[in-house]
């Protein structure tokens, strides 16, 4: 059974950083493509951050420049480092297999002083 499980989430004050972790399980997930959402008002998903089996990343405007994902096939992990935190960071953020449509449970980030 292939899951998604994310960790590194919790509460931290405005320009601080987290690095988000998605731990891969029951797959080689190294030919995947992994993306990174966060929940929308409308409860849907809101894109974050993609990073291809090759390695080649995409982000939205929104986080271009401050968040960076990464990924270690070794320990079929991928990463989202987030910098400069600011309170509309805030939120719930999945990470999801693309390649195979499998979400994880998500994980909540709070930004705030």
């Amino acid at each position: 059974q292939v899951q998604l499980v994310e960790s590194g989430g919790g509460l931290v004050q405005p320009g601080g950083s987290l690095r988000l972790s998605c731990l891969v399980s029951g797959r080689d997930f190294s030919e995947d493509t992994m993306g990174w959402y966060r929940r929308a008002p409308d409860d849907g998903r809101d894109f974050v951050a993609m990073i291809s089996g090759f390695g080649i990343t995409t982000y939205s405007d929104r986080v271009k420049g401050r968040f960076t994902t990464s990924r270690d096939n070794s320990k079929n992990t991928v990463f989202l480092q987030m910098n400069r935190l600011n309170l509309d960071d805030t939120g719930v953020y999945y990470c999801k297999d693309v390649s195979i449509g499998l979400w994880g449970q998500g994980i909540e980030v709070t930004v705030s002083s």
